[in-house]
């Protein structure tokens, strides 16, 4: 049973064959208005904080054993939890610890060590079977047998993060053994062998048939290169050249295109892939394979999203692949954006301005007014009063979802609620925006995201929550500024600082403090439309820079922008 299955039986309250956490409840209480309150357009901190609060309320005091964490959080019709025979083991805590860990170094946040160890001992015993790979139990209570290859990247995410960020040997020699595993019981030319490992009494599960190899092994190339480029495993760089070069081979060809019958329709598993590729071009300094991303990014990626980095859930999806409610082109994913989120964030690293400039309208017009926030619409079930569950909305602030890109409803669902695995990738995602602010270009301290900053070189203070941008420097040096591309170059203002000629060619401008070390720069936040359409479906959109003010919502509620 797949994802989309999964979800379907769960908030229809249908048996998974394994026990529910609660059964869910008909009916909810009073629709919230139009707009949502409290929605962040500012601050990446308050976002990852939040994010953090929600991952460490996922555990399933229902399961005395593992205390595994819950999967599915059901919102609409009717609140409740429940577990996955695929994902809850095997998936959920290595992308908790992740963003969990991520957060904490980017942010200097304090997550509860209890936390952490009980995230930890969930991923470990998720390997502790015949394999040293990342299973799942069939049923609470029941035995590690179920082997989805898609969990290997999950896995091999969570014991990056605590080989590396915490310094674990045990994840450390799991992640290596793990590495074997994969090496010894899958060839690129015939696959799994299926044979030795149902012989161990374990049960192999392709979730997503229409596209076997995107949908599974080829995402660990991304954590493989994280783990490479932190602990030199020459393994872990072996395995993941081994898998780049299927992938580039037969999936993303020179031209950038998008070919669903290469890539599969479901978005998650298309932009995993790339931004794995990313990040091994990354850590091996690829020149030739980030263009090959950079195409892929400019062109097939541009028909399978918006403008504000909203993706579909599915891209059109024939009938033996469509979701649980349906194929509905208005309901996205949010750990989609945060994929093409990392991938801007890191072509902007190879010195692309325009893709920063991505990266900035994506945060401020989609991930961070998409977290749930304002949770005043979910009802308490009966048996939540009487204390049977935690509290729903507790665990729903702070994450993200499926949203429209107008709102948490997209127009025709029924049921509305959130894959717990979401979170943690986005948290990540904006721990890696943190830490692209403030970076270097052409050898000199730069701001390349206008967001509010102080660290032991620098304090932004950011034109969207002030009136210019303003920098205060340790020391005087000359700053490279990266400068919206709708900004006229005529409208641009220094204060305290002199520039150099034609220095927006490259996106930047260089700037030279005159008497001290604080300079502003003023540009008005001017006022445009936006076409936020998708697969023919009109949507407008007004925006302030790169903030959008108010959207078309097709008349649905929990939206997060004035309406249009």
């Amino acid at each position: 049973m797949d994802r989309r299955e999964f979800v379907r039986r769960s908030a229809a309250g249908m048996s998974l064959g394994l026990p529910l956490s609660l059964p869910l409840q008909s009916g909810v209480g009073p629709w919230a208005s139009a707009k949502l309150a409290d929605v962040n357009t500012t601050s990446l901190r308050a976002a990852a904080e939040l994010g953090c609060q929600a991952m460490s309320s996922y555990f399933n005091t229902g399961d005395p054993e593992v205390r595994t964490p819950y999967f599915w959080i059901n919102l609409r019709p009717g609140p409740g939890m429940s577990f996955s025979d695929i994902f809850s083991d095997a998936q959920v805590p290595g992308k908790s610890l992740l963003g969990l860990l991520s957060a904490e170094k980017a942010f200097g946040l304090t997550v509860d060590p209890a936390v952490i160890e009980r995230y930890a001992r969930v991923a470990f015993y998720s390997y502790s079977g015949p394999l040293a790979l990342p299973l799942n139990r069939d049923a609470i209570g029941g035995k590690l047998v179920n082997l989805a290859p898609v969990n290997v990247a999950h896995g091999l995410h969570g014991l990056y993060a605590l080989a590396v960020l915490k310094q674990s040997d045990r994840a450390h020699e799991l992640a290596e053994s793990c590495i074997a595993a994969v090496s010894s019981l899958w060839d690129p030319m015939t696959g799994w062998d299926r044979a030795r490992i149902e012989a161990l009494g374990l049960m192999y599960r392709d979730v997503q048939p229409d596209a076997p190899f995107v949908a599974g092994l080829a995402m660990a190339i991304g954590p493989l290169a994280k783990y490479y480029r932190a602990t030199g495993s020459r393994a872990a760089l072996a395995l993941a050249t081994q898998l780049k070069d299927k992938l580039v081979a037969e999936c993303f060809p020179p031209n950038g295109e998008y070919d669903p019958a290469l890539l599969g329709a479901h978005v998650q598993n298309v932009v995993y892939v790339m931004a794995s590729l990313a990040w091994l071009a990354t850590a091996t300094r690829d020149a030739p394979l980030m263009t090959r991303v950079k195409a892929f990014y400019d062109n097939g990626l541009r028909t399978i999203r918006n403008v504000l980095g909203w993706s579909p859930e599915f891209v059109g999806a024939p009938a033996h692949v469509r979701g649980p409610r349906g194929t509905n082109a208005d309901r996205g994913e949010a750990g989609n954006t945060a994929l093409i989120l990392e991938t801007a964030l890191l072509l902007g690293d190879w010195g692309h301005a325009d893709a920063y400039a991505d990266a900035e309208l994506i945060l401020r017009s989609h991930l961070l007014p998409s977290q749930y926030r304002d949770v005043s619409f979910i009802a308490p079930s009966d048996r939540q009063r009487r204390g049977a569950l935690g509290d729903v909305a507790r665990c729903a602030q702070g994450a993200w979802g499926f949203p429209a890109p107008y709102g948490h409803q997209p127009l025709g669902d029924r049921i509305v609620g959130i894959g717990t695995d979401i979170v943690g990738p986005v948290v990540y995602a904006l721990s890696e925006a943190h830490s692209r602010i403030v970076g270097r270009q052409a050898g000199q301290l730069a701001v390349q995201l206008l967001f509010d900053h102080k660290d032991d070189d620098i304090e932004i203070s950011s034109p969207y929550t002030s009136d210019v941008l303003a920098v205060t420097l340790r020391r005087p040096q000359p700053v490279m500024v990266r400068i919206p591309p709708w900004v006229p170059a005529d409208r641009i203002e220094l204060i305290g600082a002199t520039r150099k000629a034609g220095d927006l060619a490259s996106g930047y401008l260089r700037v030279v403090p005159t008497d001290s070390a604080r300079f502003a720069i003023r540009f008005p936040l001017s006022l445009r439309k936006l076409d936020v359409s998708y697969n023919g479906r009109t949507l407008r959109a007004r925006a302030r820079g790169d903030q959008v003010m108010a959207m078309e919502d097709r008349g649905t509620d929990l939206t997060f922008f004035d309406r249009y």
